[in-house]
């Protein structure tokens, strides 16, 4: 019944922090639309996000920040994922470690955004990234 997922929505307390973060360090692309809306763009992904104290309803019960659990594939090798993350002084939890992804085993490095979310950034390890 269900093809896939078209996106997820994540609370932050910081817009500006969280742009920083997630354009300036993972290279994603943000987006305003609407009224007050806000997007991060990767892939053919978004993640939605929202401010706390002025998220859209309906919204999740508890809709806070840093209660998110994300996993993120790479498109270029975990080393080069690794080096960008030491320059932009983010602290890497763990990693890298084995980890299973949804379709194969993958290697993985942890990491927090700013509202201390839990990033996990991977490559699967059947794939060669450019």
């Amino acid at each position: 019944m269900i093809g896939r997922l078209d996106h997820l929505v994540i609370t932050v307390a910081d817009l500006e922090k969280t742009k920083a973060f997630y354009c300036d360090v993972l290279d994603m692309r943000f987006e305003e639309f609407g009224d007050a809306r806000y997007a991060l763009h990767f892939g053919s992904q978004k993640l939605n996000v929202h401010v706390v104290g002025k998220e859209l309803s309906p919204r999740a019960e508890l809709a806070k920040p840093g209660t998110a659990d994300l996993c993120f594939i790479c498109y270029v090798p975990l080393e080069k994922v690794e080096a960008r993350l030491k320059s932009a002084g983010i602290e890497i939890l763990q990693g890298p470690v084995a980890r299973s992804g949804a379709t194969g085993s993958i290697t993985s490095l942890y990491v927090r955004d700013p509202d201390l979310n839990l990033i996990e950034l991977s490559v699967y390890d059947d794939e060669k990234p450019a």
